[in-house]
């Protein structure tokens, strides 16, 4: 929490009074599972869980082995696995659980989820009853580290076209795993330079001279002495970009005998004559079921993402409020966070992690929802993982982002190694492309909304059709004259900055957010339907148009995140703190307005006066918000023993108070030096 010295007084609050309830604003960030969460942060507040800066790569790799040991004397890895081997079989809590390790160590936290989330959840979300028993325990009490042997050197995102072969061979009753060429080696895969003993393994299986796509399979890696086993090679990635602290590596398999058994079955299974069976007819639905039960990875990455983002704001935000540089005109130095650019730098920045995290709360419930059963079916999980390749890019940008700007934001400070942010800012690099590239993942948003708005018009007769052309036409011809509704431009009596704050509140914020997706989604949709069924004519228009698909997938998160925010302004009761959510939720809002001003303008959306107004509103918000910076980011509950920032510990505080304490007593004494400027000005004056 913030430091009770730093915390604004009463008289730094606004003049009406309005102070954030600042424990309940704690409650609603924590989310469903505050009580896990809180656990979490309990617990990594030992020294033993933290980073350790002054350690190399092979020190810190063997750290964070020694850290996950801790993590099962701790408890703190069964949560989502089945009650019958000990676990909770509380899936959302898993997850929030996991999350909160970023605070801790990045490489803690990657490590976990490769060893429990990936490697563990292949074998609990793909395997059976039989599997579970044969090796869950052991992955549970780390006595079988693994690895998750799915990305290759050739293919990455494109999961389905790796390279990879499991050849059955009905003589031998065995699965031959094999790597065919240089690109199809496994790669970039935790646990897999030193400390793997096992992988569960995606190839092409190929059975009876059929290929049935990819599955998975439980691949042993060494022997009991710890040797690798024949025809495993085992390459180091080295030193990274970041997570030093994992042994990420490189797999390859000459010919690797496995026994059928070790097929991961629960959705394809192989007799022992080689005949294939599945209750999934459909090879792409098969396939895409697979890959949904390990959409956790995503799920994870968005909120530890997010939390990384509070944690990165809560170090400099505290640090700017303290940090004094330049005269003011009051013959004090200002405080950083006083000025407006400072403001402007970080506050929006704060705005968007609180609606990642409120909106991260709700898709965890979504993904719990389905993952314990409460809500499994084929819509649910084509929902959730919606969500997870719309959330997860967002989140992860802006923590690149923010941990940046908050770097700046501290100068040399901030660039320190030991004041967490360059640490954070490296780490958080490959979450970007962790789990499926962003812009990957936002185009499978964009081709659902596609979809989506395709069904709207299927068994519609030609006049509906026709109906909805004129409709758009005579639409688009409304907007681009710029007389859209939302009362602008006669309303704007003369105080277009008031004219904002009264056009541009709640309503208004999501009609404009709702109609950008709805927009871009059927002019892209316009613009494909001449291909039909013509295969290469679609592919060529689907290329021209990709980047605005992209663009507006991403548009679609965030009026998601949006939405998640005015939920979570309009379930606070306490009317102070719902005012200055509000304030939040709108500077977010109208940060997303800003950015997308020229989209605005030219569909229609925003009259001349109004969307000139809107940066200068901006300002006001920030300008309202500033008393509430400290409150806002203590809201996010970090300790101390989290943070683990010398500049936001309080003692720049102290440095400034000492500074300030030592002129006031020297001009006290009367030996103040006269400076040169105020003596030519006494000279002149004579």
């Amino acid at each position: 929490m913030v430091d009770a010295a730093i915390r604004p007084t009463a008289d730094t609050a606004l003049a009406d009074g309005a102070r954030i309830d600042v424990a309940r604003v704690n409650e609603l960030l924590l989310g469903t599972w505050a009580h896990t969460r809180r656990e979490a942060r309990e617990m990594i507040k030992d020294p033993a869980f933290w980073r350790d800066d002054s350690l190399g790569k092979d020190e810190h790799r063997e750290r964070v082995l020694t850290q996950l040991h801790l993590l099962v004397e701790n408890s703190a890895v069964h949560r989502a696995f089945p009650k019958s081997f000990g676990g909770d079989e509380d899936n959302g809590g898993n997850i929030a659980g996991f999350e909160e390790l970023v605070a801790a160590d990045p490489s803690l936290q990657i490590k976990s989820g490769v060893q429990w989330g990936l490697f563990g959840g292949a074998v609990l979300q793909l395997g059976t009853e039989e599997h579970h028993r044969k090796w869950l325990p052991g992955i549970m009490d780390l006595s079988i580290p693994g690895a998750f042997a799915m990305t290759e050197i050739g293919h990455g995102s494109d999961v389905a076209a790796v390279g990879t072969t499991a050849t059955y061979d009905p003589d031998a009753e065995e699965f031959v795993i094999n790597t065919p060429f240089r690109a199809a080696t496994k790669e970039f895969l935790g646990n897999a330079a030193l400390h793997g003993i096992a992988a569960t393994v995606f190839a092409q299986l190929i059975t009876n001279g059929v290929n049935h796509g990819v599955h998975c399979f439980y691949v042993p890696l060494r022997d009991e002495d710890g040797n690798d086993l024949p025809g495993i090679g085992r390459e180091d990635d080295g030193l990274k970009g970041g997570l030093n602290g994992i042994d990420n590596g490189r797999l390859s398999f000459d010919h690797v005998r496995i026994p059928r058994t070790n097929l991961l079955n629960r959705y394809g299974d192989v007799a022992v004559d080689g005949t294939y069976s599945s209750k999934i007819e459909s090879p792409g639905r098969r396939f895409f079921t697979m890959l949904g039960t390990l959409v956790q990875g995503r799920v994870s990455l968005d909120g530890a993402a997010s939390w990384a983002s509070a944690l990165g704001l809560h170090i400099a935000i505290t640090y700017g409020s303290q940090r004094r540089q330049f005269d003011g005109a009051d013959g004090e130095e200002t405080v950083l966070l006083d000025y407006g650019k400072h403001q402007r730098r970080l506050l929006p920045r704060l705005a968007t992690t609180y609606a990642q995290i409120f909106a991260h709360d709700e898709f965890l419930q979504k993904f719990d929802g389905v993952f314990s059963g409460r809500t499994d079916t084929p819509e649910d999980r084509e929902d959730l993982e919606t969500l997870a390749a719309a959330l997860k890019p967002l989140s992860t940008w802006h923590a690149l982002d923010t941990l940046q700007e908050a770097r700046e934001a501290c100068g040399g400070a901030g660039f320190m190694f030991e004041n967490r942010l360059v640490g954070l800012r490296a780490d958080l690099d490959v979450y970007v492309t962790f789990e499926g590239d962003n812009n990957v993942l936002l185009q499978l948003v964009g081709k659902r909304l596609l979809t989506d708005f395709a069904a709207q018009f299927k068994g519609k007769d030609a006049a509906a059709l026709a109906k909805y052309a004129v409709g758009q036409t005579a639409g688009k011809v409304f907007h681009g004259a710029g007389l859209r509704a939302l009362g602008q431009a006669v309303a704007d009596l003369g105080s277009t900055a008031r004219s904002v704050e009264l056009g541009l509140r709640e309503e208004q914020q999501h009609e404009l957010l709702t109609e950008r997706v709805q927009q871009m989604v059927a002019d892209i949709a316009g613009r494909l339907r001449p291909a039909g069924k013509d295969k290469v004519l679609g592919e060529k228009l689907f290329n021209e148009n990709q980047a605005e698909l992209i663009e507006a997938a991403r548009a679609h998160g965030e009026l998601l995140q949006w939405e998640a925010f005015t939920d979570a302004v309009n379930a606070m009761e306490d009317e102070s703190t719902r005012t200055v959510l509000t304030w939040l939720r709108d500077l977010f809002g109208l940060t997303l307005v800003e950015k997308h001003l020229a989209w605005h303008l030219i569909n229609g959306r925003l009259s001349t006066q109004r969307a000139a107004a809107v940066s200068s509103y901006i300002d006001r918000l920030c300008l309202r918000l500033r008393p509430h910076a400290l409150d806002l980011v203590g809201a996010f509950g970090y300790e101390p023993e989290h943070v683990r920032a010398p500049i936001a510990s309080g003692i720049e505080q102290q440095r400034q108070d000492e500074a300030r304490a030592h002129y006031a007593a020297l001009e006290a004494s009367g030996e103040a030096p006269v400076s040169e400027k105020a003596l030519r000005a006494q000279r002149k004056r004579a």
